[in-house]
């Protein structure tokens, strides 16, 4: 019977550590960025005309596939007096692993006037797979969504960088992997209601599944400070240019040292 014993437990060790062998061992990087209780709220403008506001959380955490995930959310509502002309109720969520900062799941839902679209994919970075209702799609290591990418910009070292210079992410959104290229446009220092901050400029060059359903080109101002909180965003479409400036924000990782 002893001997039986050492027999099954020597094969469950075996098969623990074969088991334990065939998973993949996942990027770790350093995030002082960003943490769990975040929220930055935006006001969207056009012209000089508050048409909506914008809200970027981190809410809460949860398990999925395994690991530690962000709760990442983003909304985009119309005000009400702006919604007579142009109804907006934008929601986007995504879970992004803690540790590597790349996304698990990702989802889209989009009400623009009469415009609506909905989309939604789980990552499965173990098989190299993005399952969508349409159908699974293959996937490089580590492919963001529009969202994780945003996040993933802001723990980028950008001292790497010289003005013009860029670094490629690759960004999955319905069935295809697209190019996702972050250029750096140096430095300004910019005013908003919440406050007066030294900022880098970062432009991505989204080709598919951007942030607002546009033609035209995205910049951002991130605070020139570890934290790299989003303080502006320009959207140039068509006719002029969507602002969405930083209003307020709670639950920082730190002081943001770039308010001035």
């Amino acid at each position: 019977m002893v001997k039986h014993m050492r027999v099954l437990v020597v094969w469950g060790i075996l098969l623990l550590t074969a088991v334990e062998g065939n998973t993949p061992e996942f990027r770790k990087l350093t995030n002082n960025s960003f943490k769990i209780g975040e929220k930055l709220t935006f006001a969207i403008k056009y012209g000089f005309i508050t048409a909506g506001v914008a809200e970027m959380a981190i809410p809460s955490a949860k398990r999925i596939a395994g690991r530690d995930a962000f709760h990442i959310t983003f909304r985009v509502n119309s005000v009400s007096t702006f919604d007579p002309f142009f109804k907006v109720r934008d929601r986007y969520e995504t879970y992004v692993d803690q540790a590597g900062i790349f996304p698990w799941r990702f989802e889209q839902h989009i009400r623009e006037g009469n415009y609506s679209r909905d989309f939604s994919a789980f990552f499965d970075h173990r098989k190299g797979k993005a399952k969508t209702p349409q159908g699974d799609y293959e996937i490089p290591q580590y492919v963001h969504d529009i969202i994780s990418a945003f996040y993933f910009a802001r723990i980028y070292d950008y001292k790497s960088l010289k003005k013009g210079e860029s670094f490629r992410l690759e960004n999955f959104y319905k069935d295809k992997v697209f190019p996702l290229e972050v250029v750096y446009h140096g430095k300004e220092t910019i005013e908003v209601e919440a406050g007066k901050f030294e900022c880098i400029i970062v432009e991505p060059l989204v080709v598919e599944g951007g942030l607002f359903k546009n033609e035209g080109s995205i910049y951002i101002w991130l605070s020139d400070d570890e934290l790299k909180v989003p303080i502006k965003v320009k959207t140039k479409v068509i006719i002029g240019s969507i602002d969405a400036e930083l209003i307020e924000y709670e639950g920082l990782a730190g002081v943001p040292s770039s308010k001035k």
